[in-house]
């Protein structure tokens, strides 16, 4: 698993998923058609833009090969290219899920071994 791409998405959103075995996506996602994953160079960025002050978040890794053809990594922000997912996330592409929760600061606690 060389390829891991992050989602950031909130716990009460992402347990029901994780029962069905598999995550349609968050209302964005829905929206635009595909799900939003960041690399590990973008998460942080992320997290600060679009879920700035928001508890319960999870830290979500998946295997991008597991992924295949639907992902695909498209200019966003700034032009960099972010992972989009055109497909369901299924549960067997997820590396590990941790918590995302905020520090005193204001801004999210990556877990340590985050790259």
């Amino acid at each position: 698993m060389k390829n891991i791409v992050y989602k950031i998405v909130p716990r009460w959103l992402w347990q029901p998923a994780r029962h069905r075995g598999v995550f349609d996506g968050a209302p964005v996602d829905l929206q635009d058609g595909f799900i939003h994953l960041s690399t590990s160079a973008q998460a942080r960025e992320t997290a600060r833009l679009h879920f700035a002050g928001q508890h319960d978040l999870l830290l979500v890794a998946v295997d991008g090969e597991a992924l295949g053809a639907a992902l695909r990594f498209e200019p966003s922000r700034g032009g960099d290219l972010f992972p989009h997912l055109y497909a369901r996330l299924p549960m067997e592409a997820v590396a590990w899920e941790r918590p995302l929760p905020l520090g005193d600061d204001g801004l999210h606690v990556f877990p340590e071994d985050f790259a």
